[in-house]
């Protein structure tokens, strides 16, 4: 190997090696934040775990002296997708609930053909084991251009006191079973000529779910996504 070669394996080596030691806020403005701990921070027993995860589970040693914002809390895990805390939780009283439902495999979002169908029932049931008021849970899901993260993440939280009474504004349609978002939401989206879309689905009074698009984010509009009024965020 020549010298000038030699000298580039090295420093991409060492760049390499840098980027693995920067904190979770180094990467701050990346899109791929959740994909990073998916591949990197789920299996404390993987070697160099400490080293490689930029925010270990809480539970292990060496998220012992890290800040809220920098570790995983996982809610729910299965074979295909895991729940776990949004950082938005993070210095705020019991009164908020933020979690996210992520697929294990590479899936971009909304428009991402390999979305998976049962990613809505993981995530209703793990929001349920934290908000048992189910007229009060939602699950929601952002459009391409107002989400931070390329990977697919669902948002499991709490509806606004005047969410539903806005509802009748938005195309909507009532459905039976959780397997069926997807489908129904492609379809009100066609309908309403929306070329992006984000897409909600909350408890239907009459029975079912009603699933409701937007082209805006519904994170934004329906739901407590972060420390409510009357609960102000803590240091």
């Amino acid at each position: 190997m020549n010298r000038s070669r030699s000298l580039r394996v090295l420093t991409v080596s060492v760049l390499i090696a840098l980027w693995v030691s920067l904190p979770l806020n180094a990467l701050a403005g990346s899109r791929d934040i959740l994909w990073d701990i998916i591949g990197n921070c789920l299996d404390p027993s993987a070697a160099d775990y400490c080293a490689k995860c930029r925010a270990p589970r809480a539970e292990t040693a060496c998220a012992a002296e890290n800040f809220c914002k920098e570790t995983t809390e996982v809610w729910a895990e299965t074979a295909d997708f895991v729940a776990v805390r949004d950082r938005k939780m993070c210095g705020c009283p019991s009164g908020l609930v933020h979690g996210l439902a992520i697929p294990r495999a590479r899936v971009a979002g909304v428009e991402d053909p390999r979305r998976p169908a049962a990613i809505w029932e993981f995530a209703w049931a793990t929001g349920r084991s934290k908000i048992p008021e189910e007229d009060l849970l939602t699950v929601v899901v952002n459009p391409r251009s107002g989400r931070s993260q390329d990977q697919m993440h669902l948002h499991m939280v709490r509806l606004k006191k005047d969410a539903r009474s806005r509802f009748s504004s938005y195309p909507t349609a009532r459905i039976r079973d959780l397997a069926n978002v997807w489908d129904t939401a492609s379809r009100l989206a066609c309908a309403a000529k929306l070329s992006e879309y984000g897409v909600l689905v909350a408890r239907d009074p009459g029975g079912g779910f009603v699933v409701l698009v937007d082209a805006a984010s519904p994170e934004k509009d329906f739901v407590q996504e972060r420390c409510l009024p009357n609960q102000p965020h803590q240091p």
